[in-house]
């Protein structure tokens, strides 16, 4: 098994979910017990971006590819032929690179041919051909060549069939009365039937006997066929669901009966990567509704969705990975969908990530806790878990020592052996969010809400989005996305909002200038906020904490006690506005350790506010620093943290239970990687 494709075993172990669904193990190719019978369900892995769908299909090829017949198609990406005629779509495209992967010979078996396929895609390609215009059908006609070569190799790959052809569509345009889309099909198929088609191979065309109108004759149904594909609209899909079919009769027709080593071992396997697009579904469904009606194929359709919740997967018997290791039921209920088994990949646990960092860092020359907080940063999501760990092991001598998770983002990695290394954050923000302008996802990122967002589309992105609100369009891509959302942040997930934080802040050098100015517009728009949490939270981010110290010295003695703490802690979820390629201690240890003096306190302060204001002072900085992302937890800070809180429990005439309750479970809670919790002791973090 990869080794990058850590906490997936219950996919590829002997008797994993893999090896039930094909009845083969992926190592050796032993045979084993199929799970779901003679009625497997489509199975389809969801997870947002970076949870490693794409890695899993494609170990998934790797692991069978040579076993069985197997092709993996990225349903978001069908390159369109140069100048195809209109008998070219994507499924059709499709269809046909599916064939192609699917034929060649695999272990003890000899190659699959797909003649009901190559008849179909045939009678659909003539619909665009006039006789003005021979030159299109001779391209259309070499571009199926290797669908007909899957029937016989040498006369598919062989190009005096295409002349023979097109002198017979010549005789049909001239002998014509009727529409053409029909009589174009049935000359096309009838000499590529003569020409390419062995003896054993012509009844093949029968199996459209059984379409709308055709009667059992199985050219008038391919005629059926081409006229409807050219009509468009139902009809269309009626016969596109009809060329599915097809591929899944071919299929199903290499494993009827022996082959000449025996009966063919496992079943095929169809990949469908980004399978939630239009196409996936327009490929996936016609085999649901035909075992929805009882007609059932042995085909292995594993697919990948970003999106989780969609109307394609409604109905489906829903796991989470690890519950698939040895058990995946899928009950089949009355909805065509309840044939779906939908699979939710799970994020890496710490172990994981761990073991995921050891691998580019063998030697264990970074810091111990790193692992653990870019699990914290990246929520366990592989695609950042080996991309920063990958990074980690290729980090220059002099600084592995002090990395951080923050500073994983200012480094280079070597993607690609063939290639230069490249900025680690930019790479990881355009592989999360792939064909946007991240610019104004980077703005967006410092608000909080849809309110101070607008603030923010009005005064920073005016000419970003002419025709539409930019909120609403960066909340509908981030949605179907699946990105999640959370109350405190627009862009909820730590790492894409860390990474369009970084973004922002650096994206005009060391001027810092577009950081200062987001910044300073959500300052200003929380001016009127009475309790200054918001407003105080982007001082911080611009560098100045003095008037945040005052606010909480000034509202400590407030009984709501749990409210202050909540307000400290927001406060404290500023992002640093730290200098790129830093080296060296975080600033805010030495505040926070009481070791760096204030440069000011405010004017007449007796000695008690004075004591009072440095100690918030040291807590606030303790608490920014220890609940960084892009920091890694101190234990001294800590203990400096659960000092702070002792003292201020002492001081406190009615609120000393939460404070002192807080010196015990926010240390806790910090040494567990968990959000501060509140009230504290409850669990309920960040």
């Amino acid at each position: 098994m990869d080794r990058e494709l850590y906490g997936r075993e219950a996919v590829f172990h002997e008797s994993g979910l893999a090896a039930r669904l094909t009845g083969l193990t992926p190592d050796g190719f032993a045979r084993t017990a199929y799970e779901h019978g003679d009625d497997p369900p489509v199975t389809v892995f969801t997870g947002g971006r970076g949870m490693g769908k794409t890695a899993l299909l494609k170990q998934l090829r790797n692991a069978y590819r040579s076993a069985t017949p197997l092709a993996l198609l990225d349903c978001a990406h069908i390159e369109p032929p140069a100048d195809h005629g209109p008998g070219w779509n994507p499924l059709t495209g499709a269809l046909a690179e599916l064939a192609v992967q699917l034929a060649p010979k695999v272990y003890a078996a000899k190659p699959v041919q797909f003649p009901r396929l190559s008849l179909g895609l045939v009678a659909v390609a003539s619909i665009g051909w006039s006789q003005e215009d021979d030159e299109r059908a001779r391209r259309d006609l070499q571009r199926l060549g290797p669908v007909l070569a899957t029937v016989d190799a040498a006369k598919g790959a062989a190009v005096n069939w295409v002349g023979k052809v097109l002198a017979k569509l010549a005789a049909t345009f001239a002998e014509a009365t009727a529409p053409m889309a029909g009589l174009l099909a049935e000359a096309t198929v009838e000499t590529v039937l003569e020409e390419v088609f062995g003896r054993f191979q012509r009844t093949s065309e029968s199996w459209y006997g059984t379409y709308r109108n055709a009667g059992g004759r199985g050219k008038a149904g391919l005629q059926q066929l081409a006229v409807d594909f050219a009509q468009g609209g139902r009809r269309r899909r009626e016969a596109e669901d009809f060329l599915v079919g097809a591929l899944i009769e071919d299929l199903g027709r290499a494993y009827t009966g022996l082959t000449r080593l025996g009966t063919r071992r496992g079943r095929p396997v169809l990949l469908l990567d980004n399978a939630h697009e239009p196409l996936g579904r327009r490929l996936v469904e016609p085999i649901l509704r035909a075992r929805a009606a009882g007609r059932r194929d042995h085909v292995v359709v594993i697919a990948a969705s970003r999106v989780r919740d969609h109307d394609g997967i409604r109905h489906a018997t829903r796991l989470r990975l690890p519950e698939t290791a040895h058990r995946a039921p899928c009950p089949r209920g009355p909805d065509v969908t309840s044939g779906i088994l939908a699979v939710e990949l799970t994020p890496l646990s710490p172990a994981q990530t761990q073991n995921a960092f050891d691998r580019f860092d063998p030697a264990g020359r970074t810091p111990a806790e790193l692992a653990r907080g870019v699990h914290r940063l990246t929520g366990g999501r592989p695609l950042g878990v080996i991309l920063l760990g990958r990074t980690a092991g290729e980090a220059p001598a002099p600084l592995r020592s002090t990395l951080t998770p923050g500073s994983l983002l200012d480094l280079t990695v070597e993607l690609r052996e063939d290639a230069a290394p490249v900025p680690v954050a930019p790479a990881l923000l355009a592989a999360l969010l792939p064909g946007v302008n991240p610019g104004p996802f980077a703005v967006l990122a410092t608000a909080h809400d849809e309110e101070s967002a607008r603030v923010l589309a009005r005064t920073r992105l005016r000419g970003e989005s002419p025709d539409g609100d930019m909120v609403l369009r960066v909340r509908d891509q981030l949605r179907g996305e699946d990105w999640p959302e959370g109350p405190e942040h627009f862009v909820a997930d730590p790492l894409l909002r860390a990474l369009l934080l970084h973004r922002l802040r650096f994206e005009d050098g060391e001027q810092y200038a577009t950081w200062r100015a987001v910044h300073e517009t959500l300052h200003r728009h929380y001016a009127g906020d009475p309790a200054g949490q918001h407003r105080l939270h982007h001082e911080l981010a611009l560098g100045r904490t003095e008037d945040a110290v005052t606010h909480l010295r000034l509202t400590f003695p407030d009984p709501d006690v749990v409210g202050w703490l909540g307000r400290l802690r927001f406060i404290a979820s500023a992002p640093y506005p730290r200098g790129r390629d830093g080296t060296g201690p975080d600033p805010r240890r030495a505040v926070a350790l009481g070791r760096q003096p204030a440069d000011r306190l405010p004017a007449g302060l007796d000695d008690d506010a004075t004591e009072l204001q440095l100690l918030i002072r040291r807590l606030l900085h303790a608490v920014w620093l220890l609940t960084d992302p892009l920091a890694l937890p101190d234990d001294e800070v800590t203990d400096k943290l659960a000092h702070e809180l002792r003292q201020l429990s002492g001081r406190h005439r009615t609120g000393n239970s939460p404070l002192w309750d807080a010196a015990t479970h926010w240390p806790k809670d910090i040494r567990a990687w968990r959000g501060l919790s509140l009230p504290p002791g409850t669990g309920i973090g960040v």
